[in-house]
């Protein structure tokens, strides 16, 4: 799409996971606090490996939900975060963990941290626009998370409430629709240029906010490649001053 213009946007959705709150940094800080507890755990290895589990448990609930022989149906983000944990226990000697503890330290998906300037660049933008979360995570983890950090949403919409996780089309398209508006006067945010990508096929107009610290220090971001957005900004404070906030 050409002849982007800040003034037709009604409504920003935004990734969460990675664009609004630091997961990892999140995970190991709470895992910290069960070294207390004599535990040697490499926690920023434990966050990565929980984090890679995630697409593969998307793509298997969409091959279930697709009638595959065996499938079982659809999954929400909590349950796939529990199927991870539950396989990366033994792997990092955490299988003495009670099952109070196992579900405790599930939830912690409820619980990320806000990058810095995420609160007040959002209670920026949300002076000029409708701004909702668009996250793969189940909506009660996403109003938690919001409780939690103190993420001043105006809705929360959550791939749950389709059925479909992203990039599937029926997500970004049908968060539009919830919202009252066509997909060209809705800006994705991200920090992660496939979801973006999959969002622009699907109509909406995009926001590239790369998250340079979302894998730790030299951790690898997801290439660009070819890819071309509507506004790229630093952060959620530069996206507001762009989009005149």
């Amino acid at each position: 799409m050409s002849g982007f213009r800040a003034s037709s946007i009604k409504a920003l959705v935004f990734d969460v996971f990675g664009t609004v709150v630091d997961w990892r940094g999140s995970i190991i800080r709470e895992g910290e606090v069960l070294a207390a507890k004599g535990l040697q755990v490499d926690w920023p290895a434990f966050a990565d490996a929980w984090r890679a589990g995630y697409q593969p448990a998307m793509q298997r609930v969409r091959v279930s939900e697709g009638g595959s022989e065996g499938g079982g149906g659809w999954a929400n983000i909590d349950t796939l975060h529990r199927e991870i944990l539950d396989g990366l226990l033994p792997r990092f000697g955490l299988d003495m963990l009670t099952e109070a503890e196992r579900a405790h330290l599930n939830r912690v998906w409820h619980r990320l941290d806000p990058w810095a300037d995420s609160v007040r660049g959002l209670r920026q933008l949300k002076s000029h626009f409708v701004i909702s979360t668009l996250s793969n995570g189940n909506v009660a983890l996403l109003v938690k998370m919001a409780k939690h950090a103190r993420l001043p949403w105006d809705c929360v919409l959550s791939a749950e409430l389709f059925r479909h996780y992203k990039p599937d089309p029926e997500v970004y398209q049908g968060a539009a629709r919830l919202l009252g508006f066509e997909p060209a006067q809705v800006l994705m945010v991200a920090a992660h240029p496939s979801d973006l990508a999959a969002a622009a096929r699907a109509g909406l107009r995009t926001a590239y906010v790369p998250r340079p610290l979302e894998h730790g220090r030299g951790g690898a971001m997801e290439p660009v490649g070819e890819l071309r957005f509507d506004v790229v900004a630093a952060d959620f404070l530069a996206l507001a001053e762009q989009l005149g906030a």
